[in-house]
This record gives C-alpha cells, structure tokens and sequence, in this order.
C-alpha cells in the first residue's frame, strides 16, 4: 500500500485545495518542494551551531534523522521538519564555557524531559493541552515565536537589500502569477535567483567561497558524546517549555489551513520532538523543533504533503555528508536569505491571526486582548532578563506570560463571577 496517494494529476491545484499530509504530487515535483524545505530550513538549522559551537555537520544529520523519526511516530499526518530550534540558543550559549559534551548533555536531558510530557499528554488526552492553550493561546505563541524572529532576517535583508528585495518580488511574482510547478516552488526560484545576481555582482563572501574551494566532496559528520551536568540541565528547562508550546502552535496551525483536526497527534508530536532531541544530543546535535519557515513554504504552495519533508531529511543527511555541498548552500548571501525569511515569517504570524478568527477568540474581551497583546510585544520586542549565568529572552517570556498567565486569570474571573 502507498504512503501517499497522488493528488489530482499530480500537477495542478485547483483553486482553494491543498495537498493533504497522506497526498503527493508527482514525484519530480515532490523532490523539487521537498529541496525548496531544504533551502527554507537550511540558514536557520546551521545558524545555531554556529552561536552554540556544536558542529554543523552532526547538526545537519540530527536533523534529518530526527525528521524522518517524527515522521514516523507521528504515523505520516503531521508535516514537519525539525531543524535547529533558537529556544535552545540562550541556555546552550550560557553553558558554552562548559564544553560541548556538556552542552549535548542538556540537550539530551530536555528531550528526555519532552518525551515524557508526550507521554502525559498522549495518556491524559488533549483536554491536558487544550485547558492550558485554548486557540487565544495558541495563536499568540504563533505570533511571538514567528515575529520573535523577524528581526534577525531583516538585519540580513538590510545588509544587501537589493538582493532582498529581488527575492521577495521573484518569490511574489512566482506565487500570484503563475500556476503548477513555478507557483510550488516560488521560494526556491527566488532564492536561487537572489543567489545569481549576488554572483554576478561579485557580492558573495569571500571567506564562505574559500571555504567551497577548500571542501571535500565527501566526509563523515563530527560526533561527539553527551556529559551529563545538572547545572546545565536546569538551564534547559525554560527552552523544554517552548518547545512543548511551538509544538502544540504547529500542530495548530496545520489543522487551521488545511481544515484538519490534528490535535490528537500533539502527543506523539512531543513525543517524536523529545526522542529526536535526545538522539541528538547523544550524538552530537542540536535539539530540533518543527519550523516556522517551513510552515510559510506550506502556506505559500499549498502543500502539506509528507513526502516532501521526507525528500528535505533525506537531503539533510546528505549534506552531512558532503562538505562540499554544505560549503555551497553556506554561500546563499545574508540578503537573499533575509529577504526569503522575512515574507515566510508574515505568512506563518498570519497563520496565528487567522486561528483567533476561525475560533472567534474575543479580542475585545481584557482578559484576552492584555495577556495575549502583552506577550506578543514582549516577544516581538525580544525582552531579555538575566538569571543568573543565562540570559531568557522574549520567546520564552512571552509564551510563558501568555500560557501561564491567562488560564490564571481565567480562573480568578470566574471566581469573582
């Protein structure tokens, strides 16, 4: 029996219809959407090894085998790809001075802790998740997570905005005007076009074509093992919090645009979330959480199919295994990939915005209107405090304000009442 079944001709949408997460296309534009998550996750999955000092390579491989484990446990409904999670950044920069294994160490700890969550949620029922993130919650954590983001692709759209722009308007063009292939595959058109001008400009980083010149076709990922540190452990506890809300929004925003009720997947959601975070940490990775660029790509083509997350983890061990490869895709200039992140993410914080619509959330009710605008801004503005050695910024703030915060003061409400 097939995993997918072929969606129409396997060519066309027709307008208003997606491709569900058990359907396809045909399979050479299956490859090419399944490439196009690649590209969409690849600048955000290195970028945190390179602030946490792990290696990019084991990173890469982590990622694409804990993609192809969730896709599994998660009995191929739920669409997703698990790259390098930023809610990891904070605590894993604050241990740093402690080595790598040590860092690998929390990690390991935290999916740990995340399977078990799973398992709750899985043995309770999503009532345990649904009292603590009604959609007020859950669209909220979408937007602040999203636009908590946005800053750090407009600092790389505004380095080069030329090539910015240039890829924003290919990637419109590509998606409003035309239909079949060039429409599913917008984004990677207009970052690979973003990348030729910047070439023919001369435009691309020295240092990052070096580094192309220099790679191996072929080689082996860096491992490395986990050492076990409880002070490194409870600095992961904040990051285990976002990651249990990012998950449930993903699983969220999924069911919202394609009109499915996936919430009782959210249990094995976290469940495959923790054991993909705890293989890579005892291999040398980052922990991995489902992504917001990649949710974009789904929204701008209308495809939710598994098969395409199947083709991008496929390829992500692949350029684990090849620095050459990797060297490559490094030299996508910052413009470009500013420009690609900055349209994804206002698609994914309107996925947000159009939960609160389609649940008819109350926004003109203070109890949802101050909590959820308070936590937003405080994502958005990225409110940072120090605890001690580690500095929490505003994705945990903010999904902790609202998530806490509002079934709190429900309760008091209806105490008063």
């Amino acid at each position: 029996m097939s995993l997918w079944t072929v969606h129409g001709d396997g060519r066309r949408l027709a307008e208003g219809e997606v491709v569900r997460s058990d359907e396809r296309l045909s399979w050479p534009m299956t490859i090419t959407l399944g490439l196009q998550h690649l590209a969409a996750m690849f600048g955000a999955t290195v970028l945190v090894p390179a602030l946490t000092g792990f290696p990019v390579s084991a990173t890469l491989l982590f990622s694409g085998i804990g993609t192809l484990l969730f896709l599994a446990l998660t009995r191929n409904r739920v669409p997703a790809y698990l790259g390098s999670s930023f809610a990891f950044v904070a605590p894993l920069v604050a241990a740093k001075s402690q080595g790598v294994p040590a860092e690998l160490g929390g990690v390991l700890i935290a999916g740990l802790l995340l399977f078990v969550v799973g398992v709750a949620v899985k043995a309770l029922g999503i009532r345990l998740v649904d009292s603590v993130m009604p959609p007020v919650v859950t669209g909220a954590v979408i937007v602040l997570i999203t636009l908590n983001q946005a800053p750090t692709a407009a600092r790389g759209a505004g380095y080069q905005p030329f090539f910015a722009a240039l890829t924003v308007v290919v990637i419109a063009l590509c998606a409003v005007l035309s239909r079949g292939l060039l429409a599913r595959i917008s984004v990677l058109i207009g970052v690979v076009v973003g990348w030729v001008a910047a070439a023919l400009a001369g435009r691309l980083d020295p240092a990052a074509l070096t580094a192309l010149g220099n790679a191996s076709w072929v080689g082996l990922p860096t491992i490395q093992h986990p050492e076990l540190r409880s002070s490194v452990a409870l600095l992961m506890l904040p990051a285990v919090f976002v990651l249990v809300a990012q998950n449930v929004a993903h699983i969220k925003a999924i069911g919202a645009v394609t009109g499915r009720d996936l919430d009782g997947h959210i249990g094995d959601t976290l469940i495959a979330t923790g054991l993909a975070a705890t293989l890579a940490g005892a291999g040398g990775g980052s922990a991995g959480s489902t992504y917001a660029e990649n949710i974009g790509v789904m929204a701008a083509t209308r495809v939710y199919s598994t098969a395409a997350y199947v083709v991008a983890a496929v390829g992500a061990v692949a350029l684990s295994l090849s620095p050459k490869i990797s060297a490559l895709v490094a030299t996508v200039p910052a413009g470009v990939i500013g420009g690609a992140t900055l349209m994804l993410y206002g698609l994914v914080a309107l996925v947000g915005v159009r939960i609160w619509q389609e649940n008819e959330v109350d926004l003109t009710d203070p109890l949802n209107l101050l909590v959820a605008g308070v936590a937003v801004a405080v994502g958005i503005g990225n409110v940072t405090v120090d605890i001690g050695p580690m500095q929490v910024g505003g994705i945990v703030w903010g999904s902790v304000l609202i998530v806490i915060g509002h079934p709190m003061l429900r309760r008091l409400r209806a105490l008063r009442d």
